[in-house]
């Protein structure tokens, strides 16, 4: 039985979040998209700037957010890699993410609910010692609006931390907006995305 690309998605999607990366979703899920045809755009609207009209009119804030977060859990778990999600994936979920989550909600809040579906979650995060986690930006102008990003901070006598902070248009990117910090240990961490 062939499952819709949005079911197929979603399952992927949940799959990954529900266990953090851990289990590869089956490849049955995994296999190649239907290319849409050419009068219908994508309807992933993290994705592609030329969302339907009739998803992007049906998107509240509370979708916006959900699915958001969502993303940002994929991309977080893609970002720590398979050997630092195990060590700090539970006070990820119960200190950092709640407050990506408000964030969010905030950013969504400044926009009416029919611009919603102009913004979009980048992927790929940057790997090795890299800060950036994902961004939200324009999809309709390719404009960063907000970005997360961890850092690496190693006070003296205090072993390795990570800082998870994010930054605004408002202020050019500029300002670093703490939303907490993890603790890793004595030892240098390794690199991000392994």
């Amino acid at each position: 039985m062939k499952l819709p690309a949005w079911l197929r998605k979603t399952l992927v999607a949940a799959i990954t979040v529900c266990t953090f990366g851990l289990v590869t979703p089956p490849a049955s899920l995994l296999a190649a998209e239907e290319p849409p045809a050419d009068d219908a755009p994508s309807s992933d609207w993290q994705h592609n700037a030329a969302s339907s009209a009739a998803e992007a009119a049906s998107l509240t804030r509370a979708q916006f957010v959900e699915q958001t977060v969502e993303k940002a859990m994929v991309q977080s778990h893609e970002k720590f890699g398979r050997k630092i999600a195990p060590v700090i994936e539970d006070e990820f979920r119960a200190v950092i993410l709640p407050r990506i989550e408000e964030v969010i909600a905030e950013l969504a809040g400044r926009y009416p609910e029919e611009e919603l579906r102009y913004l979009a979650v980048s992927e790929n995060p940057s790997g090795g010692q890299g800060e950036r986690i994902f961004h939200i930006y324009r999809a309709d102008t390719g404009e960063d609006v907000i970005r997360f990003h961890v850092r690496r901070e190693h006070p003296p006598q205090d072993g390795y931390w990570f800082q998870f902070h994010y930054h605004t248009r408002d202020d050019g990117f500029q300002a670093h907006y703490e939303l907490g910090k993890i603790y890793w240990s004595k030892n240098t961490p390794p690199n991000w995305r392994t």
